[in-house]
């Protein structure tokens, strides 16, 4: 919300190039962001080449046939902006956040970078290496392991089940034409959107993105199957940590589902903060773990509620206990109204406090007219979550608890230490 109360406008336009811009003003800022929205992600790889879009995120910051990446970088800290880009199983997000007077610098870089990246052979063999030592880390972090299995396990065979960077194979196979032939299938206007958050006026913006346009016309959101019905009930990963890490992952909505938002205040009851009820039942009363919470994810086609602990060895039956018990409990009983107020609360302050930062506004505007078709106002979205009610909530656990799951485990257990039985994981088989 501004200042005054009232709510920017949120503007959106498709351009003549194809691309669809939407920009929100902050009168009361100084700063701009801009960000370029690829609708293409991992899951979009052929397996042979999984973790191509991971490579581009790399890549298209390593320079233009007129920019190389330290003019790039240079360019940015002489005026005090930053850049950075991300890589998901839908979409690869690529912007910068400078002063507004420097827009038109951070146009150029972004608009140079996604229509003329250079893509040289030197750079993609540098990032290889860089890419291989990021799998490695993520291999010697059992807490990241144990998610990477989850997932794997909870859409087997699917691309959604593969970890955005890719595996050591695929990545010490990919070459400068597989890389290519991705950039050029994918990033093409009719499947990207730019967004701009802060001191910026539309139109204005507009024009500077239709001057710079030099890409490759048309494209297409791609083409995507949904995940199939069976899950792998239980991963277990041997190795010698001193703690146990947990994953219990549950199939949930896709992103288009009514019933998104009430999924959203069952998480945050369950464990996605510091008054949930694992966070206080398994930390705070009986002291079992230091880290214990859950998260939903939600996919065009498809979603997961991931519950995620880790604790002692000795004590990773009973926090597994602990957590089937509260879900079991909410499929029987639902929240309370509290438990609703806290959670609508907590929501709405997420949401309005991310509204400070242009980064943060961008983002959302950004991912809303990709991933959804349109970017609603922050007004529009807190209505929607406060019009779930206990009804809905009930029904969204029950619907839950009766949907596939699975449990992954990293840690030092034999593979007969957990039984899928008696942890009513088989049973969840569809």
């Amino acid at each position: 919300m501004s200042a005054r109360g009232i709510e920017p406008p949120i503007t959106t336009e498709t351009l003549p190039s194809g691309l669809r811009l939407v920009s929100e003003t902050m009168a009361e800022v100084r700063s701009v962001a801009v960000g370029f929205w690829v609708g293409a992600g991992s899951r979009d790889e052929p397996e042979e080449i999984a973790g191509a879009s991971h490579f581009l995120e790399h890549l298209l910051f390593k320079g233009t046939p007129r920019r190389s990446a330290s003019d790039i970088a240079e360019a940015l800290d002489e005026v005090g902006g930053d850049c950075n880009a991300y890589t998901t199983k839908e979409y690869t997000a690529f912007y910068v956040r400078l002063l507004s007077e420097h827009l038109a610098l951070g146009l150029d870089i972004l608009s140079e970078i996604m229509w003329d990246p250079a893509l040289r052979p030197a750079d993609l063999e540098a990032e290889r290496t860089v890419i291989l030592d990021e799998i490695l880390m993520h291999l010697d972090e059992p807490a990241d392991l144990v998610v990477e299995h989850c997932f794997g396990a909870l859409f087997p065979g699917h691309p959604l089940g593969r970890d955005a960077l890719g595996d050591a194979r695929s990545v010490g196979r990919v070459s400068v034409a597989d890389v290519r032939g991705f950039f050029e299938r994918h990033y093409r206007p009719k499947n990207m959107v730019v967004s701009v958050a802060g001191d910026c006026a539309h139109d204005e913006v507009a024009r500077a993105l239709e001057e710079r346009f030099a890409g490759r016309p048309g494209g297409e959101a791609p083409a995507r199957s949904a995940p199939g019905e069976p899950v792998e009930p239980l991963v277990i990963v041997h190795r010698p940590t001193e703690q146990a890490h947990l994953a219990l992952g549950i199939r949930s909505v896709s992103r288009f589902d009514e019933d998104r938002w009430a999924y959203s205040v069952l998480n945050h009851v369950l464990g996605g903060g510091m008054s949930s009820r694992l966070f206080q039942k398994v930390r705070e009363q009986r002291g079992l773990a230091y880290s214990i919470g859950s998260e939903r994810l939600a996919y065009e086609d498809a979603g997961s509620l991931c519950v995620v602990a880790g604790t002692a060895p000795d004590y990773a039956h009973e926090v597994l206990q602990i957590v089937t018990d509260e879900l079991e409990l909410l499929a029987e009983s639902g929240i309370s109204e509290r438990e609703l107020a806290v959670a609508k609360g907590n929501l709405r302050a997420e949401a309005l406090l991310a509204c400070e930062d242009s980064g943060a506004r961008m983002s959302r505007i950004g991912a809303g007219l990709l991933l959804h078709g349109e970017a609603k106002t922050v007004d529009e979205l807190l209505a929607l979550i406060e019009a779930v009610d206990l009804d809905d909530v009930g029904r969204v656990a029950r619907a839950l608890v009766a949907a596939p799951r699975t449990l992954a485990v990293v840690g030092p257990f034999d593979d007969d230490a957990f039984d899928a039985s008696a942890l009513g994981l088989s049973g969840h088989l569809a």
